[in-house]
């Protein structure tokens, strides 16, 4: 299989101020993957640097991974995820939604200017606002109404941006404001994508938080019948370099 023509993501898809979105940039790459017949199924991406922006990247196949290139350096690597489902959390009714929504700690937020949950990007971004949900520690709920300039000429929203809303909300499980972490690798399955104007709900889940890294899960619902319509599990990796 030869190489892939080049794959470059817009400044405008940022998470810190100078890389892609971590959940936007494996939703593309997963996407790129699948369209040069690399991949096929659930992805797993791992970041192995920050995802540089306005900048082609070179993607490689390499056996049964997928490489990302930026000049002579690795950035990302795509692979088929491994079996089994994905552990969702569970279903937040919308009402709950909202009110976790109200307790979002904006405040301090490490990348303001991120695409997904940055408080200063509510018209040009995907606006998400995950706050604790009463009663269930460790887990953050949020509604997403997708826009239709994320949505195709049926009505459907583009699967990068479902990786995106499955991301930061995961990253908000942690606290991020205290200690901030950056993604470090991502896996998901899209069911079914969700559609432009309609209200969704997104929820993330801590479920384990170790030395530097954080792992969570989220998960897109349906509120009109709590159907499941994508799931993820994500590594965090805190920028502080200590261990605490």
């Amino acid at each position: 299989m030869s190489a892939a023509p080049t794959l470059t993501l817009a400044r405008r898809f940022n998470g810190p101020p100078d890389s892609a979105n971590g959940g936007y940039a494996c939703g593309r790459l997963a996407a790129h993957a699948a369209a040069v017949g690399h991949l096929t199924g659930p992805a797993a991406v791992t970041l192995h640097l920050p995802v540089p922006v306005d900048t082609p990247l070179d993607y490689r196949p390499a056996g049964r991974r997928g490489h990302a290139w930026h000049g002579d350096e690795l950035v990302a690597s795509v692979a088929a995820a491994a079996d089994g489902d994905l552990d969702a959390p569970g279903f937040v009714p919308e009402p709950d939604a909202k009110a976790a929504e109200d307790a979002f700690v904006g405040e301090g937020h490490p990348f303001p200017g991120c695409f997904v949950c940055g408080t200063e990007r509510p018209e040009d971004g995907l606006g998400l606002r995950p706050g604790p949900v009463a009663g269930l520690p460790g887990t953050v709920a949020c509604r997403w109404t997708p826009d239709a300039r994320w949505a195709d000429e049926r009505g459907e929203v583009g699967a990068a941006f479902v990786w995106s809303a499955l991301d930061c909300p995961g990253g908000w499980t942690a606290d991020p404001v205290r200690r901030p972490r950056v993604l470090g690798r991502m896996t998901a399955r899209i069911d079914r994508l969700p559609t432009a104007g309609r209200t969704y709900v997104v929820v993330g889940r801590l479920d384990r938080a170790e030395g530097r890294t954080a792992t969570n899960t989220t998960a897109l619902y349906d509120p009109a019948d709590g159907s499941l319509l994508a799931a993820a599990s994500a590594v965090w990796v805190a920028l502080d370099g200590s261990a605490a």
